[in-house]
């Protein structure tokens, strides 16, 4: 056995022989409402596959960034080619980077140029009051390019007037590669400050992470800045109003064209803005318009020392309107929505283009009928380039016994080519202008049980991917060509329990652990090709969290295992260990404790162990 299977059953085997159950409340989290754009449904009344990470679990785990945060949730894939929130990619349950919807507050953020952008957030982790997790094809929810899921970050809505600080810095103890004589290391600061009024709340954060990286040339600038503000003149009606920047500057080494990057360099900004607003028109009806925008500016610099060779620069906007609204009838829920989508580029390597989206939701949910939970309904959607499509979904619950429902889940989506899919001209990349849209089905049925103690949850997913987009070639020496290369047929398994144990009211502890498998099987696609993206997928993955809690001590201690089909496989070891002390958390991080070496995307080797001391400053009003 490896050494590193040995700790893993260690840890669990410790924690089974030590752990007694003792009565505590997970209310809640179930009460927890997903922020559909139309219907609000609880946590512990929802059909599908949905994961909620709360403030309480963020502030407890070994991460700075939603990066980090992301990557302790089994099916959920994270492939780094930077660490510390500078870059990464994010899929859902075996799906492409591509395939995943990312939101803020319901508002959708993806990057139309490539989706290894469109995790450049402004937001610090601070501001984040949950994050949700909405897995398979989910059209009928969110619209298109939601092929395997959706992620929705939701920020807090502050409850205080207050200050608040966050001071970190870390290292790996190893000499700097360019020849500085310093230790790698990294540093950072969050600054925040709310105010929260009787019929109005604001909330303001900035922050700057640097740092010289963990091998040659992964050096990090990123600076931020996020404002949030609620105004509420009676209970029926409120509006939100939202805004943020980022600016991020890192060395490429290796990131996307490996060996030759070695002096590459990468510069985004993204600027995002929204305003939305709920207005109860009367006990039945609610309505919500909201508009969202988003800029983002990309410079990628082949050769950091001369900027006058391959060096690419990409401006991009986009900007979607909805209207949603939802009635309550006697017999159940009627949700509906439209929505117009504008996204445009100008780029040095992909061009000027345009295109416009609109698409129609319509939903129908019900609890009358005893012991079931029905959600049925369509999203018509319109491209223009890519005509008229409709995407029929729908979910329900059958309460076996109190706190037992089986559930099942059937859906359709799509995904629009990216940008960089159809129009990239680089010596090393081409775009294929004649792509079509991914399509999706899926259908997925499982067993949940709620209780004081004891959440759980089996899931069993079968879906087909028509028309996947890869980028392949055929002789290695050739450019990789974006192809529609055939379908893609995934059965997947996803397992989650989570025990609350408590002894008394100063000593307590939880376990979490999340399992994840995915067989691919690809279909009319020539095994000569060599791929790109298809070959990462995850088959195997499994995420232990035991967190414990005495008095003003808490410690939470992480066990990742990664098999991907083409890389070897890994443990991954964290810890985070935090003291209290009235206004002040002081808390220190190991990340990667036994210096395990391994590789989440393309050829960028990740960082070995790492070790990082932080402390928090709160002060309220009163």
């Amino acid at each position: 056995m490896k050494k590193s299977n040995l700790y893993g059953a260690l840890l669990i085997s410790a924690f089974f022989n030590s752990a007694v159950f003792a009565q505590t409340n997970v209310q809640s989290l179930n009460e927890v409402l997903i922020q559909g754009n139309r219907l609000q449904i609880q946590l512990s009344e929802q059909n599908r596959n949905v994961d909620v990470i709360t403030a309480q679990e963020i502030q407890k785990l070994p991460a700075k960034s939603v990066n980090e945060i992301l990557g302790y949730v089994s099916g959920v894939d994270i492939r780094q080619r930077g660490p510390f929130g500078t870059q990464a990619d994010i899929s859902l349950d075996g799906g492409s980077f591509e395939q995943t919807l990312i939101l803020l507050n319901g508002i959708k953020i993806t990057d139309q140029q490539t989706a290894h952008n469109t995790l450049n957030l402004p937001i610090p982790t601070e501001a984040i009051e949950r994050i949700e997790i909405l897995r398979g094809p989910a059209a009928r929810v969110y619209g298109v390019n939601s092929l395997t899921g959706a992620i929705n970050i939701v920020t807090k809505n502050p409850e205080s007037t207050a200050l608040f600080a966050n001071v970190f810095a870390g290292s790996n103890f190893k000499k700097d590669e360019e020849g500085n004589g310093d230790l790698y290391n990294g540093r950072g600061v969050q600054l925040g400050g709310s105010i929260a009024k009787e019929k109005h709340t604001h909330q303001l954060y900035t922050s700057h992470e640097s740092g010289t990286g963990y091998r040659y040339n992964t050096a990090y600038h990123n600076n931020r800045i996020f404002y949030q503000g609620q105004i509420k003149p009676d209970e029926q009606n409120k509006i939100d109003v939202l805004a943020g920047f980022v600016r991020s500057s890192f060395g490429a080494n290796g990131f996307y064209a490996a060996p030759g990057d070695k002096e590459s360099k990468e510069v985004v900004s993204t600027t995002l803005a929204s305003v939305k607003s709920k207005h109860l028109i009367n006990g039945r009806f609610t309505l919500s318009p909201q508009v969202g925008y988003r800029y983002n500016f990309d410079d990628y610099r082949y050769y950091r020392y001369d900027l006058s060779k391959a060096r690419s620069r990409h401006h991009s906007n986009a900007v979607t309107v909805e209207i949603n609204g939802d009635y309550r009838m006697d017999f159940g829920e009627f949700g509906f929505g439209v929505e117009t989508r504008y996204e445009q580029i100008n780029s040095t390597s992909i061009g000027k283009h345009e295109r416009e989206n609109y698409g129609l939701y319509t939903e129908f949910r019900t609890d009358k009928i005893e012991r079931v939970n029905l959600n049925v309904g369509a999203y018509v959607n319109y491209n223009s380039v890519y005509g008229w499509q409709v995407f029929p979904g729908l979910d329900f619950s059958y309460l076996l016994k109190p706190g037992f429902r089986f559930v099942f889940n059937s859906g359709t989506s799509q995904r629009i080519p990216s940008y960089t899919d159809l129009y990239l001209q680089q010596p090393g990349n081409l775009g294929n202008a004649d792509l079509i849209s991914e399509k999706a089905y899926q259908i997925e049925g499982g067993f949940k049980y709620d209780a004081n103690r004891l959440s759980a949850k089996a899931i069993v997913f079968y879906r087909n991917i028509d028309d996947f987009i890869d980028w392949t070639k055929d002789v290695i020496t050739n450019p990789w060509l974006a192809n529609n290369t055939g379908s893609i047929r995934t059965t997947g398994f996803n397992f989650q329990t989570q025990y609350l144990l408590t002894k008394n009211a100063v000593y307590n502890w939880n376990l979490n652990v999340g399992y994840t498998y995915l067989s691919p099987e690809f279909k009319d696609q020539p095994s000569t090709q060599f791929s790109k993206y298809k070959i990462e997928s995850l088959r195997h993955q499994l995420v232990a969290k035991l967190g414990w809690q005495y008095r003003n001590w808490s410690a939470l201690l992480a066990e990742r295992y990664q098999e991907r089909i083409s890389y070897k496989d890994y443990f991954l070891t964290d810890l985070r260990v935090n003291f209290n002390q009235k206004q002040f958390d002081y808390y220190l991080d190991f990340q990667n404790i036994f210096d395990k070496t391994y590789i989440e995307a393309a050829a960028v080797p990740m960082p070995g162990r790492w070790f990082s001391l932080g402390v928090k400053y709160r002060l309220d009003a009163h």
